[in-house]
């Protein structure tokens, strides 16, 4: 692959990143508000739905392009060997699962999840298909880093406070997501 679809498809991660961090902080702002009034369980999911599809929906509609690129980049996974490729959907998956374990630690295993797959992703793509995306460290770094954040802030402000708390890890998503996105786009190669 040449140097300059290499730089476009990192340009085309950043830009995903970044649409990714805008719309987990746009969701979680209004799934606070509906959290706090009380509205129908509905809502979460016209919220999510609609920051999610608004943004991509618009940015992807412009450019199909740019979504040929992403998937071009997903698609080298489809080579690797079928124990790396479920050690990795171990690594996304099973943090989101043990919060049906754990459902008063969501917020930790939100970034957990995030850092861990980013993590994961990076170092197979790296090993078995010879990609430095460092965009997807720097998210996957971050993001196991904001854990630590998130339990010193949730034991001394939030302690009894479970939205804002699950509220304050997205936000920390979203800024992992948002510095990945910027790392992309600011990337000469």
């Amino acid at each position: 692959m040449l140097l300059d679809d290499q730089l476009q498809i990192r340009r085309a991660f950043g830009i995903l990143f970044v649409l990714v961090s805008v719309a987990v902080s746009s969701a979680s702002a209004l799934s606070l508000v509906i959290s706090l009034h009380d509205y129908a369980m509905y809502w979460y999911a016209v919220v999510w739905l609609g920051s999610f599809g608004i943004p991509f929906g618009a940015y992807f509609a412009k450019s199909r392009a740019k979504l040929a690129m992403i998937r071009q980049r997903m698609k080298n996974s489809v080579s690797w060997p079928t124990p790396v490729k479920a050690v990795n959907g171990l690594c996304w998956a099973l943090p989101f699962a043990l919060i049906a374990v754990f459902p008063s630690m969501i917020q930790y295993f939100i970034l957990f999840g995030i850092g861990l797959g980013n993590l994961s992703t990076y170092i197979f793509m790296r090993r078995f298909s010879g990609l430095a995306n460092n965009e997807q460290l720097m998210v996957g770094a971050v993001s196991l880093a904001f854990v630590i954040v998130a339990v010193q802030i949730d034991n001394t402000i939030f302690l009894d406070n479970q939205p804002f708390a699950v509220f304050l890890s997205r936000i920390l998503i979203a800024i992992s997501y948002a510095l990945g996105g910027i790392f992309a786009l600011l990337a000469r190669k």
